[in-house]
Formats: C-alpha cells, sequence, structure tokens
C-alpha cells in the first residue's frame, strides 16, 4: 500500500497528454467518486487523502482527524472533452458548502470540503464558482465554508475503497441514505442536486 501511495503522491509528473488533474475534498469519499466517475471526458476517480502533513496514511489515521488529511478524490480528466467548470458545478452539487469540519453525519476536519488547486487558472475559476454561488441566494444567509487551497500530495486511499458504491452497493446505499446526504442536497439545491 506505501508503494501505491507514494506514487500517487508524486501526481502531476504522471499525466498523460491531454489531460489534467482537479482534487476536491467533499466528505465521504465513497460519495463523491460516483457521480464524477459518469461523467463523460472523465479518465479517472480516485479515493485518496489530501491536504495535511502525514506522508503514506492509512483510512485509520485519516479518521482518527489527527493527520490534517481530508478524504477526497483525485480526478483525471480531458479538457477538450469537459471544462474544469463542469467539474466544480458537480463538485457544488454534491456537498452541503455551509457546514465546516463536517459533511452531513461525518463529523471532523477530515470531512471538511475544500478545492485544491493545480494552477492559477483553476484557483481563478474555483474562487469565481465560489463567489458565484454565494451570490445566487440558492444558500440563503448562509456563508460558503468551503476554502480553496493550493493542491498538496495525494495519498491514495487502500484499494477496497475504490469504487465502493459498486463494490458494496448495499452498504454504500445505506450508509448515504442514514446519513442524510441525498436528503440535504435536495433541500439545498432541488433538481440540480448531484449536478450531473
Amino acid at each position: 500500500m506505501a508503494a501505491v501511495s507514494a506514487q500517487a503522491a508524486e501526481g502531476d509528473a504522471k499525466l498523460e497528454p491531454g489531460t489534467a488533474r482537479a482534487t476536491f475534498a467533499g466528505g465521504c469519499f465513497w460519495c463523491m467518486e460516483a457521480p464524477f466517475r459518469k461523467l463523460d471526458g472523465v479518465v479517472a476517480v480516485t479515493s485518496g487523502y489530501t491536504g495535511g502533513h502525514v506522508p503514506n496514511p492509512t483510512y485509520r489515521q485519516v479518521s482518527s482527524g489527527q493527520t490534517g488529511h481530508a478524504e477526497a478524490i483525485e480526478v483525471i480528466y480531458k479538457p477538450a472533452k469537459i471544462s474544469y467548470d463542469k467539474l466544480l458545478d458537480v463538485f457544488w452539487h454534491n456537498i452541503d458548502p455551509t457546514t465546516p469540519e463536517r459533511q452531513f453525519c461525518d463529523s471532523g476536519n477530515q470531512y471538511r470540503t475544500e478545492i485544491f488547486v493545480h494552477d492559477a487558472t483553476q484557483k481563478k475559476l474555483a474562487e469565481a464558482s465560489r463567489a458565484a454561488l454565494q451570490k445566487s441566494g440558492v444558500l440563503g444567509n448562509a456563508q460558503i465554508a468551503t476554502a480553496i487551497s493550493d493542491a498538496k500530495p495525494f495519498y491514495a486511499a487502500e484499494e477496497y475503497h475504490q469504487y465502493y458504491y459498486r463494490k458494496q452497493e448495499l452498504r454504500y446505499r445505506l450508509y448515504r441514505e442514514q446519513c442524510g446526504r441525498d436528503q440535504r442536497l435536495q433541500q439545498l439545491y432541488g433538481k440540480k442536486a448531484g449536478g450531473e
């Protein structure tokens, strides 16, 4: 596992021509992986950990809330087919951006929402999209708590977390329902919940 994580952390040098990288933390990575995998132009989605200070962390370490890492996803996509703006739209419509240090039933800094940008263009677009969502009035008087930060090393999560929504479909659906994720997203965004 450590070898896989170290390789994943090397990051940008591994990109294929014509692809780009986006990194989002939106609470439970199982729930964030599924909507992005469905998008045309997305090449790969990896569940993992980023934003903290512990190299090659394990799920148990991150779950303790002591590593500084957030559960996150790394999205490899083809900008010629799908824009970063579209990825941001899907991101916003799959989170509750008004809750700091938690998402739905999961609490702790490891479940925070955060956009990790890989260059100046991503930063500009992320800041513009956050401002537009705040201004839209969709969130009422609530303030957006989602941070925008420079990308840090990304460590792939253990293999059993990848494609969890397919591998453990029943457990995934039960977790998602019991956590109240879809109910809250519907409350916030109505028909646009999920952003697909």
